[in-house]
């Protein structure tokens, strides 16, 4: 197994971060949070698991995002990525009218912020060259 960091390898981590962000939550009826809110909704071992299962998911891409990238890393992406939806609407490509849109937009981006934190140290070794190490408790 190759240890190198590579498009494809980068293009996986977005691939699993867009499945976690539009399974949890997407403007179409087929979400998790969709699926918990409906009529008709019985929480039971099914949802139970899954929801289990998205938690450890989310947590996995949290915790490996903000380990890599830190609390200005987040805050810069997100503003980075909010400028993109400003330039977006202000070029007329995006309405403010198209929640839906707007939604899809910024799901794609926080799925995209998930991928670049959990690609971040082996990104910033390829433009650095320095390594980055967690920190271990004696």
């Amino acid at each position: 197994m190759s240890r190198e960091f590579t498009a494809g390898s980068f293009l996986g981590r977005l691939i699993f971060a867009f499945a976690l962000v539009v399974g949890t939550y997407n403007p179409t009826a087929y979400s998790y949070i969709s699926w918990a809110l409906s009529e008709g909704f019985s929480f039971g071992p099914v949802p139970a698991l899954l929801g289990v299962a998205l938690l450890i998911a989310w947590i996995i891409f949290l915790r490996a995002t903000f380990m890599s990238m830190g609390w200005l890393g987040i805050i810069l992406g997100a503003a980075l990525f909010g400028c993109v939806i400003w330039v977006f609407v202000d070029l007329g490509w995006l309405s403010l009218e198209s929640t839906g849109a707007i939604t899809w937009v910024a799901l794609i981006l926080v799925a995209f912020l998930l991928a670049v934190g959990m690609s971040w140290s082996h990104i910033r070794r390829r433009l650095t060259g320095q390594f980055d190490v967690d920190e271990i408790e004696d």
